[in-house]
């Protein structure tokens, strides 16, 4: 009897684990690939495209502020004011240098020409405009961006202009505690303090469930604004493998495997119309992506080592 158990015991771990690999393979997603005309940048000094530099190289700049845009025609112009008058603000001009990296993910309207034009209009500030082929998702634009900043410091940040820009001192203050000399630091500006305030409040029940749910689970900042030193972006980006919205869970787990310290740092956040974010949808998608990121994780398919 006890053979007839074992043997059945056997068959079947024989047949699902094979079975669950299989699965995992077609779940994950494909390497993100770069086609050539995607390390290139235009700007208000040559819309001829130039080589991107590198993440690997040395830093040129004090900061890069990396911008995800997919269809943001409408909301780019707003967020891409605040944004320079802070930088351009006679206290931040003196001590620190610049640059914004616009990648365009695949947009179908105009966002990469209106990009440019904007960069027309501000000749004080050094503006990159990076076009992606095609769609990848949020992660996708933001992993692009950051591969190819010069920014000792680089800032990631939505289009939307939804988190106040003013709050990158409170990240920036943070990173000088943690990492004085640049050692590899992450510091993310979180919006839990937000709850049963009005900018909550006025969110659809399901996308408060779906903050909640997250936070709680992976105790995760839904808000996209998140400070990273180049030393720790150096390690962490290239391991990146999600493209879509759960990607920022991904980017912080890596960061707890190389042993980087993170950060949380309120910062006010307001509701922007025209949000992409279809709630069903993309919750039941960030649960799979959430899935077979442990998934690969755990059988050691996706591997980071410091």
């Amino acid at each position: 009897m006890y053979q007839t158990i074992f043997l059945y015991a056997f068959t079947v771990l024989a047949i699902s684990k094979p079975c669950f690999y299989l699965a995992l393979l077609l779940l994950s997603p494909p390497p993100i690939i770069t086609h050539p005309s995607e390390k290139t940048y235009r700007s208000r000094k040559s819309l001829k495209a130039l080589k991107l530099p590198s993440l690997n190289d040395a830093a040129s700049v004090d900061l890069s502020v990396i911008i995800p845009a997919y269809n943001e025609t409408s909301r780019l112009p707003s967020m891409l004011e605040t944004t320079l008058n802070h930088l351009n603000s006679a206290h931040i001009r003196q001590t620190r240098t610049y640059e914004l990296v616009i990648v365009d993910d695949g947009s179908k309207d105009d966002t990469s020409a209106l990009a440019l034009k904007l960069a027309q209009q501000h000749l004080k500030s050094e503006i990159r405009v990076v076009t992606l082929e095609k769609n990848l998702g949020k992660g996708g634009a933001v992993r692009h961006g950051m591969l190819h900043a010069r920014g000792n410091r680089l800032l990631m940040v939505d289009a939307d202009g939804a988190s106040r820009f003013e709050d990158l001192e409170l990240l920036w203050k943070k990173m000088d505690e943690l990492g004085p000399k640049d050692e590899p630091t992450v510091v993310v500006g979180s919006r839990a303090h937000l709850v049963k305030t009005e900018a909550v409040v006025k969110r659809s029940m399901l996308r408060n469930i779906l903050m909640y749910g997250l936070h709680t689970i992976l105790r995760i900042v839904g808000c996209g604004f998140k400070l990273f030193s180049r030393r720790a972006a150096q390690q962490i980006f290239p391991a990146q493998h999600l493209a879509t919205w759960i990607f920022d869970v991904e980017l912080l787990l890596l960061a707890k495997q190389l042993g980087i310290p993170v950060a949380e740092v309120p910062v006010e956040w307001h509701e922007v119309a025209g949000s992409k974010l279809n709630v069903v949808k993309d919750s039941l998608q960030m649960l799979r992506d959430l899935l077979v990121l442990r998934a690969n994780q755990l059988i050691g398919r996706w591997k980071v080592s410091p």
